[in-house]
């Protein structure tokens, strides 16, 4: 199966240095070798590899070689310097490209950083706008990740995922530091799958789980950095004032959920909308962040789209068709938004009151991810 960013990257490897970030299992290393054809002597190098690790240390690949992909390459000490002098002194006819799995926050876009000019793009899960003849159910129960929504029975799919976690907890997570208590790590994963689309307060979890709210913050920001959550804040033109407020935690496998379809299918919305964000900001360079909207009074809407400091549209994801959101009409009327109501199963669409209540899993197919 085509991933859409294979031909994006083949463009942007004759260029720069290309990264590769997304969660562990997504695809990333099939997708680096599904551009090896590219290429006429293309090399894999995976650091967990003795053999390539050797190949590696030493730069001992064939000068002929026009590919090299690193593969867990974050795992060397003092990598970065070592792939700077890489790509500083490779010849012009070699092209690089490196996956991670973890974020790489130190890592700005506009390629300044200690491994010199770069492009960077996001693998995240499929969404309907990716496999647009997969049934919407499929997506709700399996989430986005290849190797469940591709399982020939749902007790496969299950199979993989607690063997996902599983690794995830034991290995990835022993590479981040001063982590001992991974019990109530584990707690905290859970309740979060239980939390989803909800103001979290991190004084509040960290009662329940009774450790020091820094603590939480420190294991929130480990879900973060290995893919496994992601956060979306409210909007406000005072982006420091807006990181102050209360988080919505969702999690980039809608498997994970632990809820009915509708919560379901709100992280859905949210997983795709954020891919949009992603893609649009890694290939075309369109700076498009995922919000929400809250008053102090508690309206809420979902999600908000802001493109540069512009909100481009207001959204709000609903199972069924029903009565159109009262938080979705108040910012519309008050601001003067465009509003848009997802709902799930839509024969009809229609505009009421001036909002657009639209099929949901069309409005997902169509977004540019």
């Amino acid at each position: 199966m085509d991933r859409f960013l294979e031909r994006i990257i083949v463009e942007d490897l004759k260029k720069k240095l290309v990264i590769l970030v997304g969660p562990r299992q997504v695809g990333k290393t099939w997708l680096a070798k599904k551009i090896m054809p590219h290429y006429k002597r293309p090399l894999y190098l995976n650091y967990d590899n003795q053999k390539d690790k050797t190949i590696i240390t030493n730069q001992s690949w064939l000068h002929s070689t026009d590919l090299l992909i690193f593969d867990e390459l974050h795992k060397m000490p003092q990598w970065k310097n070592y792939m700077k002098g890489v790509y500083d002194t490779r010849p012009e006819s070699l092209h690089i490209l490196l996956t991670e799995s973890a974020r790489l926050g130190t890592f700005r876009h506009n390629g300044d950083s200690l491994l010199g000019p770069f492009f960077i793009h996001h693998l995240l899960p499929f969404c309907p706008s990716e496999i647009k003849d997969m049934p919407l159910d499929k997506f709700l129960e399996r989430g986005g990740f290849p190797e469940p929504i591709l399982a020939e029975s749902p007790i496969d799919a299950k199979r993989w995922r607690n063997q996902y976690l599983e690794g995830i907890i034991r290995d990835d997570i022993l590479d981040f530091e001063n982590v001992h208590n991974f019990k109530t790590l584990k707690t905290l994963l859970e309740m979060l799958r239980q939390r989803v689309g909800s103001p979290l307060s991190f004084n509040s979890v960290a009662k329940d789980l009774q450790v020091a709210p820094n603590t939480v913050k420190k294991y929130i920001g480990i879900f973060e950095s290995l893919f496994i959550i992601f956060r979306i804040t409210p909007y406000s033109k005072n982006i420091a004032r807006s990181l102050l407020k209360e988080p919505k935690i969702y999690f980039f496998d809608t498997g994970l959920v632990k809820g009915d379809d509708g919560l379901r299918f709100e992280n859905l919305a949210a997983v795709s909308l954020l891919k949009h964000c992603y893609t649009s900001k890694d290939v075309i360079g369109e700076n498009h962040y995922l919000h929400y909207l809250r008053t102090k009074d508690g309206r809420e809407v979902d999600f908000c789209i802001v493109d540069d400091d512009r909100i481009s549209y207001i959204a709000e994801a609903k199972l069924q068709d029903g009565q159109s959101s009262k938080s979705l009409h108040y910012f519309k009327e008050k601001y003067d938004l465009k509003a848009v109501q997802l709902t799930a199963y839509l024969r009809n669409e229609y505009i009421k009151d001036g909002i657009e209540i639209v099929n949901g899993e069309r409005f997902l197919r169509e977004l540019y991810s």
